[in-house]
């Protein structure tokens, strides 16, 4: 079980994104749990993920979120624009994948 944890400015935007990574994920049989949550509660999230993503909107929040994340061994990374705005949620679930992966 793998869980990700997609962090943006209010954890509206990225609903349809996670929906879409649940579905492929369930097509994959990678047993997964994904979530939305506002970047301002990363703190409260990270003990429960493996990996955590931010969406594009919030990306010079990274320092910050390296900070909280890398201590607690979470990987962190920006959504790519592209796959974020595609809500190609199939590239964004590999790139999670590839980061708990390294």
């Amino acid at each position: 079980m793998i869980k990700i944890g997609l962090f943006c400015a209010a954890g509206m935007s990225t609903s349809m994104l996670v929906e879409k990574m649940k579905a492929v994920a369930s097509e994959r049989g990678i047993e997964a749990e994904i979530a939305a949550y506002p970047e301002s509660e990363m703190e409260t999230y990270v003990d429960n993920i493996d990996v955590a993503l931010l969406g594009p909107q919030v990306k010079y929040l990274l320092s910050k979120g390296k900070q909280i994340c890398e201590p607690k061994g979470v990987p962190i990374d920006v959504i790519n624009t592209v796959d974020y705005g595609m809500m190609n949620g199939a590239k964004v679930l590999d790139h999670s994948l590839k980061l708990v992966n390294k």
